[in-house]
């Protein structure tokens, strides 16, 4: 599996960046999770839009799903460039009706998920956990049948977090206060908040994204360390975590 960051920074894009977004491949299935705003763009640098096989959104807040609209155009300008008319799926919750209805347009084809269920896309599996923010959302943990990346999508701390996150090779955190700040009232978390959960679920790497624009980011990192033993990385677009054959 490999997993690539397109976008990262929270509520909005800082100058050249973009939101939430996440290349996540196995063999040849590309999905992007999540297409916040700026990501389209970014994401080109990786791949052509029409290498894509599917995208899976976790909640339909701006910032999560800005570029959907723009990756609708890019697959209808698309198919009058090359006659390419595949329909991509684009997964989504149904808790937010007039969200979801927003996912299907000329080739792209909304598809419900079940929070409570697997959810089987290509070759990946992949089961939600509801998170504690705001407006329905959901966390992913993402698996090949070997390694297990978890992403927590916009959350506040949960117990639950530690369960659903236990054992995974990589653990993308919302990090978007430091560890001085309280983030519930906003919906997310801390850099020691999530480091408490990497620590506690024996996560064997933590990437510490969803960025705030202010500070300096490097203490995140610091404030992490402090109460996870395991590797932290700081989310930066293009940064590719691999697994280990195992």
């Amino acid at each position: 599996m490999k997993v690539t960051i397109i976008g990262f920074w929270g509520g909005y894009p800082a100058a050249g960046g973009a939101t939430s977004a996440y290349l996540v491949e196995e063999k040849d299935f590309k999905l992007l999770v999540d297409a916040g705003s700026g990501s389209l763009s970014k994401l080109q640098k990786y791949i052509n839009i029409s290498d894509l096989d599917a995208v899976i959104v976790s909640h339909y807040h701006h910032d999560h799903v800005a570029d959907i609209g723009v990756l609708q155009y890019a697959k209808l300008v698309g198919s009058y460039v090359t006659g390419e008319k595949d329909i991509l799926p684009i997964y989504g919750h149904t808790e937010d009706k007039q969200g979801f209805a927003t996912l299907t347009h000329h080739y792209t084809k909304g598809v419900a998920y079940d929070p409570n269920g697997t959810l089987e896309i290509g070759p990946l599996s992949i089961t939600f956990l509801e998170t504690d923010h705001p407006v329905p959302c959901y966390g992913m943990r993402i698996t090949n049948g070997e390694s297990t990346l978890v992403y927590t999508a916009d959350t506040t701390y949960q117990e639950a977090w530690i369960d659903f996150a236990k054992d995974a090779d990589v653990l993308i955190t919302d990090c978007n206060f430091y560890a001085d700040q309280d983030g519930a009232q906003a919906g997310h978390m801390t850099s020691k908040e999530g480091a408490v959960i990497a620590e506690k679920a024996n996560v064997k790497q933590l990437i510490l994204s969803h960025l705030p624009q202010y500070g300096d980011l490097n203490q995140l990192v610091f404030e992490a360390k402090q109460y996870y033993h395991g590797p932290v990385q700081l989310a930066k677009e293009g940064f590719v975590w691999k697994s280990v054959e195992k």
